[in-house]
C-alpha cells in the first residue's frame, strides 16, 4: 500500500503519534459550488476539524496515488480544474491506473481513510435510497461500503432529496448502527429531524466507546454518528419537502434521469429556497467537521485510555 497511498506529513505524524485525524472528501470541492467558493469552504471545513483539537485529512486521487491529506495547492487545483472525475469505491482502480486526478465521494474516501488507519470521516450527508428506488433501484454505493469499512462516519443524516426512511430501513437491515448525538431523530440535513427514532447520546465518550465495543463485538463495519443542523441555521422540513416534490415532477416531465437528478434536485431546492439551501449546506458542512474533530479526539482518548 506505500505505494498507492501519499500521506502528508502533518497526516503521517499524526498517526504515528496516535493524535487524533479526520478524513475528508474531495468531491465537494470539484463537484459543489462554483470557484473560488468550493475552495473557500474546503479550507473552513479543515479550519473547523483544527479548531476542534483534529487534524483534517482531505483525499483525493492525484498522480496514481491516494493522497491523505491535500495541501493547499491541491485542494485549489481540485477546485479550480474542470472535469475532474468523482470517483467512488468501485472505480478507484481504474483512476489510480489512469493516473486520476479524481475527486473522492464518501465510499471512497473511506476506503482510503480507512487503508490510512483514519477511524473518522466527516461529511454533512451521507447517499442513500432515492426516491422512486423501487422503479430505478437508486441506491448510493455509501449504503454498502458502510457494511464493509471501519470506520465511524460524522454527519447529519443523509441528504434530504433522498428517500429518507427506505435509507434507514436499508441501514437497519444492512445492520449499520445510528447513533444520534443530542437528538432523537435521524437529521434530515437541511432540516433538524425527519421523524424516524434513533438511539441518543448525550456524551462523546460514550459514543467513543460505542464505536469501540461494536468493533469488538462485530468485527468492523461502519457506525454513524449523526447531530442535527444548527437551529439558526436550518431550514423548515416542510418547505423542503413541497419543494423536492415539485422538482421531482418536473424531472419527470423533462425527461431527467440517471445521474443527472440529483443535481437537477439540488439546483431546484436553491432556487426554490432563493439560495438559503446553499447556505444550509455551507452551514452544516461546518458544524459536522467540527463535530468530528471532537469525536476523533473522544475516539483517541478512548482508545489510548
Amino acid at each position: 500500500m506505500d505505494t498507492l497511498l501519499r500521506l502528508s506529513d502533518e497526516v503521517a505524524a499524526a498517526l504515528a503519534d496516535h493524535r487524533p485525524v479526520v478524513a475528508l472528501e474531495s468531491s465537494l470541492i470539484a463537484h459543489g459550488p462554483a470557484y473560488p467558493m468550493n475552495v473557500e469552504i474546503a479550507v473552513a471545513i479543515e479550519k473547523a476539524v483544527r479548531d476542534s483539537g483534529a487534524v483534517p485529512a482531505t483525499v483525493g486521487i492525484l498522480d496514481g496515488r491516494i493522497v491523505i491529506g491535500l495541501d493547499d495547492s491541491e485542494i485549489a487545483r481540485f477546485g479550480e480544474k474542470k472535469g475532474i472525475p468523482k470517483v467512488s469505491a468501485r472505480d478507484i482502480g481504474r483512476v489510480l491506473a489512469g493516473g486520476g486526478p479524481g475527486a473522492t465521494s464518501v465510499a471512497s474516501s473511506i476506503v482510503a481513510a480507512e487503508l490510512a488507519g483514519i477511524r473518522v470521516f466527516s461529511t454533512a450527508g451521507i447517499g442513500g435510497v432515492h426516491r422512486g428506488a423501487q422503479e430505478s433501484f437508486d441506491i448510493s454505493p455509501d449504503l454498502l461500503q458502510f457494511t464493509r469499512s471501519r470506520i465511524a462516519v460524522v454527519c447529519a443524516g443523509a441528504k434530504s432529496i433522498l428517500d429518507l426512511r427506505a435509507t434507514a430501513e436499508y441501514l437497519e437491515t444492512a445492520g449499520v448502527p445510528i447513533l444520534g448525538y443530542q437528538c432523537d431523530e435521524l437529521p434530515a440535513f437541511y432540516a433538524r429531524s425527519s421523524g424516524l427514532p434513533v438511539p441518543r447520546v448525550d456524551d462523546l465518550t460514550e459514543a467513543a466507546r460505542a464505536v469501540e465495543l461494536h468493533w469488538q463485538v462485530n468485527g468492523g463495519g461502519t457506525v454513524l454518528l449523526t447531530a442535527p443542523i444548527n437551529e439558526e441555521d436550518a431550514l423548515d422540513g416542510a418547505e423542503i419537502e413541497a419543494a423536492i416534490t415539485r422538482a421531482m415532477e418536473a424531472a419527470k416531465a423533462a425527461g431527467v434521469s440517471g445521474n443527472a437528478v440529483s443535481p437537477f434536485l439540488m439546483k431546484a431546492v436553491g432556487e426554490a429556497t432563493q439560495g438559503r439551501s446553499g447556505a444550509a449546506t455551507r452551514a452544516v458542512l461546518i458544524s459536522t467537521a467540527a463535530l468530528a474533530g471532537e469525536f476523533a479526539t473522544a475516539m483517541s482518548a478512548v482508545r489510548e485510555g
